[in-house]
């Protein structure tokens, strides 16, 4: 502080004196505290006149030289005197130490370069080298700290979690669905009593059925067992000096029987027993529900139409529709768990399978699919449930409390406890948000202690200083 603003500050505690009440009766003169000079031993007092003391040894004051009622002349104080060192320092680490200024006892933005009292006759508390602010901290008092219910909370490491809620359809598992479809025409001899909605294993007979072509590739393949002929095409190309494999005589018509998808099973039966079936029992393809039937006894086919359609439930996808500003947040793999309205009280697990590409412009949501295993068939398609998917991650990072952050659009601040009523606003850099917390990734560290109720007043405080800093600085020098 310069001298000049040394004697502004004392002329503002001058006038702020005069209005309590502690003129005296004397013009020009303030009362302040009493106080032993810690400076006995000096030889030289040095440094510029800070203020004149009365030479009686009353507690007179005055910023400019001036004589008593009886012509003394008051007494210079120095920079190295009274103000140097606190004649009763609070601490021994005090001890010696300089004294930069006095501040306010409640708070308030008000510093003095000599000792004073406040309106209240309070002392204005002492600061020492070293303990000053730099201008962007603020100091509240423990009184109004405690009005106000400041709290505060130390910095750690949590992990990161947040769940995502979201509602949900089930829906089938498109890669465990088949349909059985002919591919050669024919006629239905007779459909066994499977129904939709039956429950069939795989190798379960569905239906006989009759075809010519079925029949034509059976009695080939029974001709080719017997006479070794495998028709004029593969004669010429079969080569005499070459020795026979004997599986290859049956190839050809071994061959389009697989591709008529006539099972294996039927096919070493027919060249076994070397006799043409009247029928093919056909089987199902898979475990499943029977979800649609379109066999009748003694129905007509034609190539590729459908005869039933088979579901595997033992598996099934749930669709959930999260919101557009949470779809970042959900990764595949994430762990999901769902309860059903027609299952209170459960819950049913499963995993993020994938998150659809695209956004449903009508509802602002982004489709994501869930793989849910389904082994007592509880989950039936079409059923509705409420989705519950955790993001985040396992590993700790740096969290404070969601109430700590002051979020102004484009800044972010948290206020840091300094200590001995001191507190410091600090610019942050936010992560991820999940159970009440915030990640930190710039700004603070672990073990700060951060303010988590009446932060707001508090940053009005350091708001009100910087704003007097600026009305009080003094001009810049204009650059030559």
């Amino acid at each position: 502080m310069t001298p000049l603003s040394r004697r502004l500050a004392t002329a503002a505690a001058i006038v702020v004196a005069a209005a309590a009440g502690y003129w005296g009766g004397h013009i020009g003169i303030v009362r302040l505290p009493l106080h032993k000079s810690s400076t006995a031993g000096v030889a030289q007092p040095s440094g510029p006149t800070i203020y004149y003391k009365d030479p009686n040894g009353r507690p007179f004051y005055s910023l400019t030289p001036r004589n008593t009622d009886d012509g003394k002349a008051y007494l210079p104080v120095h920079a190295s005197e009274d103000v140097s060192v606190d004649p009763k320092p609070a601490n021994e680490a005090q001890v010696g130490r300089r004294i930069i200024h006095y501040r306010n006892p409640m708070g308030l933005p008000d510093i003095s370069p000599v000792p004073k009292k406040d309106s209240m006759g309070m002392d204005y508390i002492p600061v020492y080298e070293g303990e000053q602010d730099d201008g962007t901290a603020v100091r509240v008092s423990p009184g109004k700290l405690q009005r106000t219910g400041v709290k505060t909370e130390l910095v750690g490491k949590l992990p990161i979690t947040q769940t995502i809620k979201a509602p949900g359809v089930i829906a089938f598992d498109e890669t465990k669905l088949s349909v059985v479809a002919m591919r050669f025409d024919g006629f239905i001899n007779k459909v066994m009593p499977v129904t939709s909605g039956t429950h069939v294993r795989k190798g379960d007979p569905l239906m006989s059925v009759f075809g010519q072509e079925l029949l034509n590739a059976s009695v080939q393949i029974i001709v080719e067992e017997v006479t070794g002929w495998k028709g004029p095409e593969r004669e010429e190309a079969t080569k005499p000096p070459a020795p026979r494999d004997p599986r290859a005589r049956v190839v050809g018509a071994r061959r389009r029987l697989e591709n008529l998808q006539v099972p294996a099973e039927v096919i070493e039966e027919i060249k076994k027993s070397r006799r043409v079936p009247d029928a093919i029992t056909w089987l199902a393809p898979q475990d499943g529900i029977v979800t649609e039937r379109n066999a009748v006894d003694g129905q007509a086919f034609k190539a590729g139409e459908v005869l039933f359609r088979l579901a595997d439930h033992s598996v099934v996808w749930v669709m959930a529709d999260v919101a557009e500003g949470e779809v970042g947040a959900v990764k595949p793999g994430q762990a999901v768990t769902v309860r059903m309205r027609a299952h209170p009280g459960r819950l049913f697990k499963g995993k993020v399978a994938i998150v659809y590409p695209h956004l449903m412009k009508e509802t602002r949501t982004a489709r994501v699919r869930v793989q849910m295993p389904n082994p007592d068939l509880a989950l039936l398609p079409d059923m509705y449930g409420d989705v519950e998917i955790a993001t985040g991650s396992d590993e700790p990072v740096v969290v404070v409390p969601a109430s700590s952050v002051i979020d102004s659009g484009s800044r972010q601040v948290v206020i840091v406890d300094l200590g001995d009523g001191r507190f410091e606003p600090k610019d942050v850099k936010l992560g991820r948000r999940g159970s009440g917390y915030v990640e930190v990734l710039e700004g603070i560290q672990d073990g700060d202690s951060v303010v988590v109720e009446g932060n707001f007043l508090i940053d009005a405080e350091s708001n009100l200083n910087a704003a007097l800093r600026a009305l009080t600085a003094p001009p810049k020098e204009a650059k030559p």
